[in-house]
């Protein structure tokens, strides 16, 4: 390298540290009139394009790279990073085998071919190229976390959380292998270093790497920073995103076109709670169409939901890219993200501006800090007015609750009894079915003490796995509890997880992450829940639900309040009787089971954010009324 080349690459450098980067894309173009030819400089200028998010600038580039340097491993790794980081996962296996076809013993492209199989849902053949990345490179501590990743993706959580354990031990800057690792423990109750991971919480993700904001959900209720979190993380992958280039129409067309975009199109909580939804949209007024991105290509909610899209069409193959210019092929208005930041989810495709108008619904506990999301969808118990700060989006508030529900949810008809299921045939019966990371000492002192207060209960908690199973029974031992008190739910059927319910007292909720699905399961089922709202949108979410079930008594001030609640209604047999009888005489009229009027609420909602659009007006605050039938 001459001594120019490495004057300007200095300068470059140090221009993009400041984030100037119109003066790197200058030194580098200014360079390549002398030196044409330059690979290093080629190179940093693909990369100051890239993090000017200039992507059909930064493919020249890095393509160029490649032409001058077709023999180097690292030149097809760079560009295959490229593609991936796109969504182009095709041409990124690609590079990546030219890589390999340059260098056989080049770790780096078997860990990023195995970070696209496991993208495409190939997470076998994905395992066998990060163990072949680590057999090349014992040190490599990104392929130690993408091993760990696939691990986690299995279930195999405590392989997953040694594999996190190491990255972060090679690499004390990757923070989020330190985020993933607390997450994959928390999967199996190990609460062995909850105290240490809850002293760093404050600043994973904060300061210097950027972390997920979901997992850091459970680890503290923190609404200022996970909204940090967020926009530090979707600015680092896909800068302010861009801005909507299609001409505004001169009125509101016949029919707003609404896109959903998930990758649960299948048998899963966000489907089930939206099929009445879907069953009521106003095909007068929308067009409904379905873009799914998920692995799953057949399930019996999806063929129920593909009889109320005007539209669904599977896009998982398809780069963010070719699914953007699908979108506004197909005219769509609103654009509905239904995953967010929570797994497989592909905020790619709304950083290129897919629509008018993009909301953030449903499946993202909290804000998605987005400046390419304009909209989320809120109700006042989950994002009063005080807590609009913390999101990124104009809030969208409806009447009752966020959730929408299904009033058409079949339960299965069983004959069963508590036997059955392994619970006493009397003694009161608490609940937890929640996924086992939302749980933590500060729940389960509470819950132990409940278990030692009212003689002959149990607690029925849902399985999820058995590291989490044989945890649980440890921790209720060390707090004076039998064991054999604490009772396995498996999983089964929706209609048939339902229907055993009947067999349960109260469910008792988690904190910082609340019951969602599971809140709104229960009280369908006619199984009544105490809740303590937190802060942060995802521990707010069951008093919300609470709320428009019309039974606030059931919301806690604070923790000596819900554990007074639980215990009075486990005392008093006629009380819990009361209450579950209350919940079944108005649990298809209340507002959280009407879900023909929250669908016209929400459909006001869609029509009040398009019209701002449509009238030049910048997004802001939408307060939805209930109109009167």
């Amino acid at each position: 390298m001459t001594s120019a080349v490495e004057k300007a690459l200095s300068r470059a450098k140090e221009a993009m540290k400041s984030n100037q980067f119109g003066l790197a894309v200058s030194i580098c173009e200014e360079h390549l009139k002398a030196e044409p030819n330059s690979v290093v400089c080629w190179d940093m200028l693909a990369n100051v394009h890239f993090l000017k998010k200039d992507y059909e600038k930064a493919t020249l580039c890095f393509e160029k790279v490649v032409e001058l340097a077709p023999k180097s491993p690292k030149s097809h790794q760079n560009l295959g990073m490229f593609y991936q980081s796109i969504g182009k996962f095709n041409e990124a296996l690609q590079c990546f085998q030219r890589a390999v076809n340059c260098d056989t013993n080049y770790a780096r492209a078997y860990n990023g071919a195995g970070n696209v199989l496991v993208n495409v849902g190939q997470v076998d053949t994905a395992q066998q190229y990060f163990a072949k990345a680590l057999q090349l490179d014992p040190q490599f501590a990104d392929a130690y976390s993408n091993f760990a990743r696939v691990f986690f993706i299995k279930g195999q959580f405590q392989a997953a959380a040694q594999g996190y354990a190491k990255a972060y031990s090679l690499d004390p800057e990757m923070k989020s292998a330190l985020a993933s690792q607390y997450y994959s423990s928390a999967m199996m109750c190990d609460w062995s270093g909850y105290k240490e991971f809850s002293k760093v919480a404050s600043t994973l993700g904060i300061e210097g790497e950027v972390v997920s904001p979901f997992p850091m959900l459970k680890l503290e209720d923190a609404p200022e920073r996970q909204l940090v979190r967020s926009r530090r993380l979707v600015t680092f992958n896909f800068g302010h995103g861009a801005k909507w280039q299609g001409a505004r129409p001169s009125k509101r067309p016949g029919k707003l076109r609404i896109g959903y975009f998930s990758a649960d199109f299948q048998d899963h909580a966000t489907l089930a709670l939206m099929m009445g939804l879907l069953r009521h949209h106003d095909h007068d007024k929308f067009e409904i169409h379905g873009f799914s991105y998920g692995l799953i290509k057949e399930s019996r909610s999806l063929d129920e939901a593909k009889n109320y899209l005007d539209s669904f069409t599977d896009v998982e193959r398809a780069s963010d890219d070719e699914i953007a210019e699908l979108a506004r092929q197909k005219q769509i208005d609103i654009a509905i993200d239904l995953k967010g930041h929570t797994k497989l989810g592909r905020l790619g495709i709304f950083a290129r501006r897919v629509a008018p108008v993009q909301i953030n619904y449903l499946g993202n506990p909290g804000t998605i800090g987005a400046d390419f999301i304009d909209y989320m969808v809120v109700d006042k118990v989950t994002v009063p007015e005080t807590h609009k700060q913390y999101l990124s989006e104009k809030p969208i508030y409806l009447p009752y609750c966020y959730q929408p529900n299904d009033d058409q949810r079949s339960i299965a008809d069983t004959k069963t009894s508590r036997a059955d299921y392994g619970l006493p045939d009397s003694g009161f019966v608490f609940c937890s079915f929640n996924n086992t990371y939302k749980i933590s000492p500060r729940e389960f002192d509470i819950w132990m003490r409940l278990l030692n207060q009212v003689e002959g209960s149990v607690l029925w908690l849902f399985k999820g796995n058995d590291y989490a199973a044989q945890n649980l029974r440890k921790e209720a031992q060390k707090r004076d509890v039998d064991p054999d008190r604490l009772i396995c739910a498996e999983k089964l059927s929706q209609s048939e997880h339902l229907a055993r319910q009947k067999h349960g007292d109260l469910l008792l909720d988690t904190f910082n992450v609340n019951a969602h699905t599971t809140a709104s399961d229960a009280l369908w089922a006619g199984l009544p829940l105490v809740t303590l709202p937190g802060e942060q949108f995802a521990a707010r979410v069951a008093a919300s639900i609470l709320s428009a079930a019309n039974l606030p008594e059931l919301i806690a001030k604070d923790e000596a309040d819900y554990e007074a609640i639980a215990l009075d209604l486990a005392l008093y047999p006629e009380k819990i009787a009361a209450l579950k009888q209350k919940l079944n005489d108005q649990i298809k009229t209340c507002p959280l089971f009407d879900s023909e009027g929250y669908t016209r609420d929400l459909e006001a909602g869609f029509e009040a954010a398009y019209d701002r659009y449509l009238s030049g007006s910048a997004p802001d605050d939408i307060e939805v009324q209930r109109k009167k039938s």
